[in-house]
């Protein structure tokens, strides 16, 4: 908007040209709005050695050229113009002055055009200036809004309307305004080129709220029925504000998961998603997506959307949580201890939401927590019992995971109460049973006869380990008569131990010596002896006086001098053996004796005895009967 104070450039020009040459000057536009007037100022000059007594003017439109029969707008001579503008044109200006100014009434749009003036002093003396005037026919305001109007800074709106009819002038008013501030009306105005102008100004301070704002100005004229109206919508430039935003966001391992971001901002913001300074996607729009497929727990982790434009930025963050299963657990802590020591195990795992960590030892619960990552196993002065295998067992909503470890504790020999010597027959048979970690030295030593046998004489030891416990077995051939003391010896890094073996006698294993077959044997000795004696005892009461004693005593038969007829004595030998071999339980086989008969053999003599032994028995018992029953007879 340009504030007229002085006259036109154009004037000054006319009053340092007079007495020149022929030209003309008006401005070349000018505006009106439709169905009111409009005075196009024009001046005009000439040589002064014309000196003419009368002159005329014509106006032509939209053509300076005479023979182009172009319509006439007014003449000054004959009155004569083109029925477009009969009644609607007349000279405001006074010729003789030089003054041209036109007044054209009852605008319509065919008016609108380009106007040039004539000037006419006689005879030849006639010149069609080629400067012209265009005329503008419009129906709206034209509302001035400044090319940049930002959020919180204060802009100046102006409505602008022509105000060229001397006949009518217009009022301005504003429409839409309501909130941004009170218009001020500054009045007429001339224009660089000697039109005038209708200003009115409307000041306020723009908010984001205001973008696309419809702003009117309202036109009127009084005593009228002309009304005029225009609008503007307010492109008020503002930062980014984001607006749409996930809340946090949760999914389980392998989903797909998409992630919102929306900003609102004038211009469009620039939007980018990033993630521990990088840059995951960026595009400039209102929203942008970020798409992730089969998420991981690496993608775990806060997420941040950057809103940014001209005027400014703005950021959010989103924190995705992916939910899984429990990791593998680790166990980190000493897995070899010496007895005595305190043992800490420390397992942990990786899991989403935090598990619960249990640690079992041979189904029983050593130590647990509730949604930790880590569990501490304090095992305070661990002992044997301590040793074995463990389980650390995590688990939550999405799954379970377990691990293994296996605690060695480490101690000095211990003597099991089970070990013991043992004879069978020409054979003694010594066992010693070892608790101990790491695998002890085992040896046995005879006092007696300065002798000492370790484990490596395969000749007469046989040694196996199970576990914690070692078993050796001394073999000594020949000794059932007179055994010797044996004293086992165990030991290892961490100390030593020694017992003397207690013997077990050979009559405290006879029953299981014998087995079945032997039972039916005592059995069958045992009826013999009975009827022996009954039968002896029946002789005596024959044949004796009656001075017999009483107190003689009868010949009794023990059933330890008593051998089956035909059982050889390797046979009893390698019975004896057997037995004690499954009375000591051994997992291994000790060295073989020479034996000669097998237990096939031993069992069919042993039936082929008995059979002879019992028939001989009944016998022996129905003999007396048979006596009885000839005496009678």
């Amino acid at each position: 908007m340009i504030f007229l104070t002085t006259l036109p450039l154009f004037w000054i020009m006319i009053s340092a040209s007079r007495g020149g040459h022929w030209g003309a000057w008006m401005p070349s536009s000018i505006s009106a709005f439709e169905g009111t007037c409009v005075s196009i100022p024009c001046r005009f000059d000439f040589p002064d050695e014309l000196r003419p007594a009368v002159v005329h003017g014509v106006w032509y439109f939209n053509s300076p050229y005479p023979k182009n029969y172009p319509p006439v707008v007014f003449k000054s001579r004959t009155q004569v113009v083109h029925e477009s503008f009969q009644g609607r044109s007349r000279l405001l200006g006074d010729l003789g002055l030089r003054n041209c100014t036109l007044l054209l009434s009852s605008l319509s749009p065919e008016l609108g055009g380009k106007y040039y003036f004539r000037g006419d002093l006689g005879g030849y003396n006639q010149y069609t200036f080629s400067e012209h005037s265009v005329l503008d026919i419009i129906n709206t305001p034209n509302i001035v809004v400044p090319p940049e109007v930002v959020a919180g800074s204060e802009v100046e709106v102006s409505c602008m309307v022509p105000d060229n009819c001397p006949e009518l002038r217009p009022e301005l008013s504003w429409l839409g305004h309501e909130g941004l501030g009170e218009p001020a009306v500054l009045g007429r105005l001339r224009e660089d080129e000697g039109t005038w102008v209708q200003v009115s100004l409307l000041h306020f301070v723009p908010t984001r709220e205001a973008n696309g704002h419809r702003l009117g100005c309202q036109a009127s004229f009084p005593n009228t029925t002309l009304l005029f109206e225009g609008y503007a919508s307010l492109d008020v430039k503002y930062p980014p504000v984001i607006v749409e935003m996930n809340a946090s966001v949760e999914a389980i391992e392998g989903s797909h998961v998409s992630l919102l971001c929306g900003a609102d901002s004038n211009p469009l913001p620039l939007l980018t998603w990033m993630r521990d300074g990088s840059v995951l996607r960026e595009a400039v729009a209102e929203s942008l997506f970020l798409d992730l497929e089969e998420v991981t727990p690496a993608e775990d982790g806060v997420y941040a959307c950057l809103a940014e434009n001209a005027y400014g930025q703005d950021n959010r963050t989103v924190g995705l949580s992916v939910m899984y299963a429990p990791r593998k657990p680790t166990v980190n802590g000493t897995m070899v201890a010496v007895e005595g020591e305190t043992v800490s195990i420390l397992c942990s795992t990786q899991s989403n939401p935090d598990p619960i960590l249990t640690i079992f030892k041979e189904k029983q619960i050593l130590a647990t927590v509730i949604y930790e990552s880590e569990l501490q196993l304090e095992l305070p002065a661990v002992t044997p019992e301590d040793d074995g295998e463990y389980w650390c067992v995590a688990e939550n909503q999405y799954g379970q995971r377990a691990t293994t470890f296996n605690l060695s504790v480490e101690f000095a020999p211990v003597i099991l109460l089970e070990s013991h010597c043992a004879a069978a027959r020409d054979t003694v048979q010594c066992l010693c049973v070892v608790k101990s970690n790491p695998e002890p030295s085992v040896a046995f030593e005879l006092p007696s006869r300065n002798v000492t046998v370790n484990e490596t004489e395969r000749e007469f030891v046989y040694s196996e380990r199970s576990g914690l416990l070692l078993t050796s077995i001394l073999t000594l051939r020949g000794q059932a008569q007179a055994p010797p003391r044996v004293i086992c010896t165990a030991r290892n890094l961490y100390g030593s131990k020694s017992l003397e073996l207690p013997f077990q006698g050979a009559h405290r294993l006879m029953w299981a010596k014998i087995g079945p077959v032997g039972a039916v044997v005592a059995f069958a000795i045992l009826i013999a002896i009975v009827c022996y004696i009954t039968q002896t005892r029946r002789k005596k009461n024959v044949t004796e006086s009656p001075s017999f004693s009483a107190g003689d005593n009868p010949p009794v038969l023990f059933s330890s001098d008593f051998r089956i007829s035909g059982a050889p004595e390797k046979y009893e030998s390698e019975r004896r053996l057997g037995s004690e071999r499954r009375l000591l339980g051994l997992r291994g086989e000790p060295p073989e004796l020479d034996l000669s008969y097998s237990h096939s053999d031993l069992g069919k003599r042993a039936t082929k005895d008995s059979y002879t032994l019992t028939e001989e028995l009944a016998e022996c018992c129905q003999g007396p009967r048979r006596r009885k029953t000839q005496e009678n007879r």
